[in-house]
């Protein structure tokens, strides 16, 4: 009996048909996202993006790739496949922004053992509906079957994206100053980090399910955890058009302690008040459950804080009204005060990391 190199190929667990079948079902989800700037259309060999009308003098052009971690367990065990993709582009579009960049296009990496047509669209259907929040066009991907690398029914994703601004423009922290005001924007939940220690704590010691209903949550287990991250991209812009903001940070994985010494000159420390915010109920569920103390919580989880930005004194109060205005939930959650050594850089959180 004779095979063609497609059947043989499909008997190892590739199947090229249902690649070109994912390939045609999402064509219209993904040229929804297009903006001008697009020139190719999805299938070829690589995506075109011409930022010659863009508007730039000096244009600088800022990338990050990130993905979502163990969140893609608890999308598997809920089999919902949605949202996913929402936060991978979060995770990337929020760390651009964070430069005073605005995205301009997103590309997908997509690994499964074996392509589940249906599951594959719901995704790449969350990374459409997450760039158009983030104002970006998915212009491009890869999907890729690797059965015996990945077990029946997992994948993972990946993302990349390309934003631009203006060189005299970017945000890079240099201006940040002894007496700034540290603004904190709210989260929708845990974000995309975390995951590995959620699951410990949810699974294993508490052997819950993921439809478990959570009084404290107001919800089931599955759809807190699911809850999409938060995109903060429209709303940073829109208020740097009328107000300077000095530094942001984007606050995923290492939490508190661990991303804003990133961005804070030498000399520096930011000192922040844990009583300033609303804490989601899921962070406390995890600490009393968990176990965890609130040192480790706030170097593994964003605590209700997804973005934040340090601003003038003096600007503080036109920065909250235009953040409001953008649908955000600002706080006024710390400030910069000087360090005792010039060379150093840290952050306080009062009564839990001194």
């Amino acid at each position: 009996m004779t095979h063609t190199p497609s059947s043989r190929y499909a008997e190892a667990g590739v199947d090229i048909d249902k690649g070109n079948e994912f390939v045609h079902r999402i064509k219209n989800i993904v040229s929804d996202t297009h903006s001008r700037g697009v020139l190719t259309d999805i299938g070829g060999f690589s995506g075109l993006f011409a930022i010659g009308n863009a508007g730039f003098e000096d244009p600088v052009l800022i990338a990050s790739t990130d993905g979502v971690g163990t969140k893609l367990t608890i999308a598997k065990l809920c089999n919902r496949h949605d949202t996913i993709g929402i936060d991978l582009v979060a995770m990337c579009a929020n760390d651009v922004v964070v430069s005073g960049a605005k995205p301009l296009f997103f590309l997908d990496y997509f690994a499964i053992s074996k392509l589940d047509v249906d599951m594959a669209v719901e995704v790449v259907r969350g990374i459409a509906e997450g760039c158009k929040t983030a104002s970006c066009s998915l212009i491009g991907g890869e999907t890729a079957e690797m059965p015996g690398l990945y077990r029946p029914g997992d994948y993972d994703i990946a993302g990349f994206v390309v934003g631009i601004a203006e060189r005299d423009k970017i945000i890079d922290g240099s201006d940040i100053r002894v007496g700034n005001k540290v603004i904190g924007l709210a989260s929708s939940g845990l974000h995309s980090n975390g995951y590995s220690l959620v699951r410990k704590i949810c699974f294993e010691e508490l052997s819950l399910s993921v439809d478990e209903q959570i009084s404290e949550f107001g919800c089931s287990l599955g759809e807190e955890l699911l809850r999409p991250t938060r995109i903060y991209v429209d709303a940073i812009l829109k208020t740097m058009r009328n107000h300077k903001i000095n530094g942001l940070i984007h606050n995923t994985g290492g939490g508190f302690i661990d991303n804003v010494p990133r961005v804070l000159p030498a000399g520096c420390k930011a000192v922040i008040d844990p009583d300033a915010w609303d804490v989601p109920p899921v962070f406390t569920f995890l600490e009393k459950n968990g176990n965890v103390s609130r040192a480790e919580m706030f170097r593994t989880f964003n605590m209700g804080i997804g973005m934040m930005a340090l601003v003038d004194d003096n600007k503080v109060e036109d920065v909250m009204q235009q953040l409001e205005a953008f649908g955000e939930k600002p706080y006024v959650i710390g400030e910069i005060l000087p360090t005792d050594d010039s060379d150093s850089r840290w952050v306080t959180i009062r009564g839990v990391v001194e």
